[in-house]
């Protein structure tokens, strides 16, 4: 189980005020991967909330400092981590970049958008963790490029065991400020689910691939 702390409690009740993450047990969201889900996250809605925004740009930030004290630069992951990243490179008064998917089809054809040199260390900053693996195809590209990768930090992460082990595949330490644990805690606490519904919410992290079918 996941660490429940005051800010990763914090994190899930302002992502469960703004909305970013809504729970619907009864009737689950379909997931492009085509997974059946009781849970939707989608941190962007944060950004609308200025409070929010603020306390979790912060907190990104106390993170890093925390974790990740001697990075030369930030760097997003395209697109969710855009905006993040931005945010807390500003707060660090570093440099900051992003990474695309794959490179651009025209133009410069880049897939690091941005000013980084080969040797520098850089922290990546990403919105959410499923399984991790488009966000550790921006670990490859930076590493590609010769960059090299101190770690990375998102707002939240589902805590998967496939997610847990890409990121260890990689060598890629990962640190967040909220998880499924905190969230479902916290949903609770608050009455946005029953005590009965919880049983159901912790089956479907256990085998996402299989839940709902």
């Amino acid at each position: 189980m996941a660490e429940e702390t005051p800010i990763s409690s914090r994190v899930a009740e302002l992502l469960l005020e703004a909305k970013a993450i809504k729970l619907s047990p009864e009737k689950p969201f379909q997931w492009s991967s085509g997974w059946f889900s009781p849970i939707y996250c989608d941190n962007r809605v944060a950004l609308s909330f200025p409070d929010t925004r603020t306390f979790i740009k912060k907190a990104l930030a106390d993170l890093i400092k925390s974790e990740y004290p001697d990075v030369d630069a930030v760097v997003g992951v395209a697109t969710g981590g855009i905006a993040q990243g931005a945010l807390v490179a500003d707060v660090l008064e570093l440099p900051f970049a992003y990474v695309r998917p794959e490179p651009k089809k025209h133009g410069m054809g880049n897939q690091i958008e941005g000013r980084l040199e080969k040797g520098q260390s850089v922290i990546i900053v990403e919105d959410l963790i499923s399984t991790g693996g488009s966000s550790l195809k921006v670990v490859d590209a930076l590493r590609n490029a010769g960059i090299e990768v101190a770690g990375m930090v998102a707002i939240f992460t589902y805590g998967f065991k496939v997610a847990e082990d890409n990121f260890k595949e990689k060598d890629v330490k990962l640190s967040v400020l909220s998880n499924y644990d905190a969230l479902i805690s916290t949903a609770v606490e608050h009455e946005y689910v029953t005590s009965e519904q919880v049983e159901n919410l912790s089956e479907w992290r256990v085998q996402p691939d299989e839940w709902g079918k």
